[in-house]
């Protein structure tokens, strides 16, 4: 039997939070966490909005995910965020101890991997999920950045 909640759909979740976010002016990386095939967390970048540059998706998405679960620990779930995580954002989600991590989009100057930077043991990683679509949000707010100044 199929599984319909497999990386795609949830992928997809993530990018509509990086839509949101780009309709704020906000760099358009979005974020869910997922458990049991249920969405128990939906983020996207609040930096500019929060004036804040902890606020990445990942860290607004731990921080609801924790606070839905009543614990700190998201051993049993699933982070989607459409851009490789960041040192910040990889560091935390070591302390989450986050069973698993999907991206999108490699972030090949700042990205976890460039920076070696060390996850939980036992945390799973798959990259490349909707790659292109990730990408092309990405690319698009930044053409469009650099077209207003």
């Amino acid at each position: 039997m199929i599984n319909p909640f497999d990386d795609i759909y949830f992928m997809k979740r993530a990018l509509q939070e990086a839509q949101l976010a780009f309709e704020k002016n906000e760099v358009p990386i979005g974020a869910v966490i997922v458990m049991n095939n249920q969405i128990i967390a939906r983020a996207h970048n609040l930096t500019e909005t929060l004036n804040d540059v902890t606020a990445h998706a990942e860290m607004q998405a731990f921080t609801a995910a924790a606070d839905f679960l009543g614990g700190k620990y998201l051993k049993e779930c699933t982070l989607y965020v459409t851009l490789e995580p960041c040192q910040m954002c990889a560091g935390a989600s070591y302390w989450t101890q986050i069973g698993k991590i999907v991206y999108g989009a490699s972030e090949e100057k700042r990205g976890f991997l460039v920076m070696n930077t060390t996850l939980h043991p036992k945390t799973k990683v798959i990259g490349g999920v909707l790659e292109e679509d990730c990408s092309k949000l990405l690319t698009r707010f930044f053409i469009e950045k650099r077209n207003l100044n």
